[in-house]
């Protein structure tokens, strides 16, 4: 995608300066499939691939993708913290919904989804290019204290083990989350449940629960 000035897609992520200007319904739509759309390209075809593969799978035309991100950094950033932000804010939903130790383990399911878009991304996030440079620091900053608070409501309960920080398990699961060969998503799902069953092992409580 061709060199041009400050990215339309601003506003999104909050980069313009000032405050960001309120989208029209219609471009806020074109965002939101746009960015979808190059979720899934990026997950098939890397961050390389066409814009007008992208453009062609959000229904837009390659102009409005040029409009909202006229830089490929930028329309990588704004998938990322997408992911990101959805990956964080389904920590409150789910706790919420669930008891404690059910929302810690379908948070870390829901992050090992995340963890799978980002492979997408990782020719780009792995780089060196300085465009993306903040966003090591945005991920712990969305997903560190959403981990957290779900981790320690479990361990209140006496369904997880104590002495186990956010930070560890963050890493953990990215660790049973690497590619191996011949293994899909699956295979670091089924991983990541016994990382679970294995959390709740030592837990102070007398009662399990699934």
């Amino acid at each position: 995608m061709p060199e041009n000035t400050a990215p339309a897609g601003a506003a999104l992520a909050g980069s313009g300066a000032g405050a960001p200007r309120r989208l029209r319904a219609d471009a806020q739509r074109n965002i939101g499939s746009l960015l979808e759309a190059a979720k899934a390209v990026f997950g098939t075809s890397g961050v390389d691939a066409p814009a007008k593969e992208i453009a062609d799978l959000a229904g837009v035309g390659v102009g409005t993708l040029y409009r909202h991100f006229p830089q490929r950094s930028d329309l990588v950033k704004a998938v990322f913290q997408r992911e990101v932000d959805a990956c964080a804010d389904a920590a409150p939903a789910l706790a919420a919904a669930h008891e404690p130790a059910v929302a810690l383990a379908k948070w870390l399911h829901r992050y090992t989804e995340f963890l799978a878009t980002k492979r997408g991304l990782a020719a780009a996030l792995h780089s060196g290019d300085p465009a993306y440079g903040a966003l090591p620091g945005y991920f712990r900053q969305r997903l560190g204290p959403a981990l957290g608070s779900l981790l320690e409501a479990a361990i209140a309960s006496g369904e997880i083990r104590a002495g186990i920080s956010a930070k560890d398990l963050l890493h953990a699961v990215a660790n049973l989350c690497l590619p191996v060969a011949d293994e899909g998503s699956a295979y670091s799902q089924r991983m990541v449940a016994l990382l679970i069953d294995g959390l709740r092992y030592g837990a102070s409580s007398s009662q399990s629960r699934s």
